[in-house]
């Protein structure tokens, strides 16, 4: 190996015969290089994209969130309660309670999910972040305030703190008798009044859907049923959510749901996961076709080489050193050109991190201004990878069938 790989080395850096195949080595290094480039810039702003919209997400969305396997509601045993209270990974625990009603304000209306939650909430979310205008209260004494998601209070018009035009809440009322109903359509429904104490934005899905209010308001608009839709938990430790996720599991048995995160979006992380593989495959096929440029330029200096072949089988050298010596000669060029597209792309996402060079065009509708980015070793283990498997199935084709034919014609010829 060590002959081969000082041969290799000097055919790689040594002028050729012909000054075209010196052209053609470096067009084909240049070819992995801009392909790899390309792959690395890629999956950095996807993961960069990919992170953005999880940190969206994260800002409403708990660590853990417990739900029923059967029906939207359950009744939270003290059994269940104490277990959760007493478990040392928890941090915070909300009680949460979700129904859809109909908001009049004003001359507008608007049909939303009211999430009552319990005091805990801003504990276990970091919506306090996620506020454009207000503060972040739901109950003072015995008054409750409403916090609308921003597309559902510029639809409406709200206006934080607004005490002289109140939102008007309207819930449908259960079990209520239709004879009621036909006389007086008002009585079909429970109506409060509330008014907002701020406004936050996360991701246009919770945005246009949510309107967060006091868990003891729910339950007033609920005829004082005290079931609820979810717990939602903030652990102590994030790398523990594994472990604490079983842990609840196997307390709560299969009448429940524990799920973290990425779960509680399963869908949405899935065609994320979906699209990374098939930005792998896309740009993999393009390596591909930079690879045949390894084709070519091996077979021209395996030609250029012929002489030297001759020289070597003379001196006693066999058909796999030649086959070695051109082996080799392809996996530098391949691992040559990765190196240098992973650099390039390592320095273009290093820059793009810290200084947002390149600018999303009309940004202003975007939640960042430049494109976001964000590189990761796996990726680049994994194009490296790419790289050399493409290099070497090239390289090993063409070194073996050619340096074959070249012997089999000396053979001939002898």
């Amino acid at each position: 190996m060590s002959l081969a790989w000082t041969i290799t080395r000097r055919y790689l850096f040594a002028k050729k015969s012909h000054h075209l195949i010196n052209v053609i080595s470096w067009i084909s290094v240049l070819g992995v290089a801009v392909g790899t480039f390309g792959l690395v810039v890629v999956l950095s702003v996807f993961n960069g994209f990919g992170n953005l919209v999880m940190e969206m997400y994260n800002s409403f969305d708990p660590d853990i969130k417990i739900q029923t396997v059967s029906g939207r509601s359950f009744e939270p045993t003290d059994k269940i309660i104490q277990s959760l209270e007493n478990h040392p990974g928890i941090a915070a625990i909300t009680f949460v309670k979700e129904d859809n009603a109909l908001l009049r304000y004003m001359d507008r209306q608007y049909v939303v999910t009211l999430k009552g939650v319990s005091n805990s909430f801003f504990k276990t979310s970091e919506i306090k972040d996620k506020l454009l205008e207000g503060d972040p209260l739901l109950e003072s004494g015995d008054v409750n305030f409403m916090i609308p998601g921003a597309q559902i209070a510029y639809s409406m018009g709200i206006r934080p703190n607004d005490l002289l035009n109140q939102v008007n809440i309207f819930m449908p009322q259960r079990g209520i008798d239709p004879g009621v109903v036909m006389l007086d359509p008002s009585d079909a429904f429970i109506q409060r009044s509330m008014v907002a104490s701020g406004i936050f934005s996360v991701q246009q899905d919770f945005d246009a859907k949510y309107v967060l209010v006091p868990l003891r308001f729910m339950y007033d608009l609920s005829g004082n049923n005290k079931q609820i839709s979810a717990f939602e938990i903030k652990l102590k430790n994030d790398d523990d959510s594994k472990k604490v996720m079983a842990q609840l599991q196997n307390v709560l048995g299969n009448d429940f749901t524990v799920k973290d995160r990425l779960m509680q979006h399963d869908f949405l992380f899935k065609v994320i996961g979906a699209e990374k593989i098939a930005v792998y495959i896309i740009l993999g096929f393009i390596l591909m076709i930079a690879a045949f440029n390894l084709f070519g330029t091996l077979t021209m200096l395996i030609l250029d080489k012929r002489d030297d072949l001759q020289t070597l089988y003379h001196m006693g050298a066999d058909l796999k050193l030649a086959q070695r010596i051109f082996l080799l000669e392809g996996l530098v060029i391949s691992v040559g050109g990765a190196f240098v597209g992973m650099t390039m792309g390592a320095i273009l996402c290093g820059l793009q991190q810290y200084f947002g060079l390149v600018k999303i065009g009309g940004g202003e509708g975007f939640v960042v201004e430049a494109y976001p980015v964000d590189m990761q070793l796996g990726d680049f283990m994994i194009v490296m990878g790419i790289v050399m498997v493409i290099g070497w199935l090239a390289a090993s084709y063409t070194s073996k069938n050619i340096v074959r034919r070249i012997s089999d014609q000396r053979l001939a010829t002898e």
